[in-house]
């Protein structure tokens, strides 16, 4: 899962505070979120909990594919999210298992 481009979404909680962010290293940078290694907003809000997450092949399209996300109103990523995870599950534990 190394140096693959992903595009992510954080949440504080069920329909709570929402981070999207892009990273080539998604286990690495998720792990910081959660651990507050990364001052700003995640660690301000406490927004730790992945809820989403699409792997690219390349960042360029990636990084497209994260400010299309951003531009979008609350409600159409809270539908992205429950697209596939209708519980917003913490994927934490499954990203780490793989």
């Amino acid at each position: 899962m190394n140096k693959q481009p992903y595009v992510y979404i954080l949440a504080s909680s069920r329909n709570g505070t929402l981070y999207v962010g892009v990273t080539s290293d998604l286990i690495k940078r998720v792990y910081q979120h959660r651990n507050n290694l990364v001052a700003g907003f995640t660690k301000r809000y406490q927004v730790h909990t992945l809820v989403w997450f699409e792997a690219h092949e390349r960042m360029e399209s990636a990084i497209l594919r994260e400010k299309e996300i951003k531009r979008w109103r609350r409600v159409a990523k809270l539908g992205l999210i429950e697209q596939t995870n209708l519980e917003w599950r913490d994927l934490w534990a499954d990203l780490i298992a793989n």
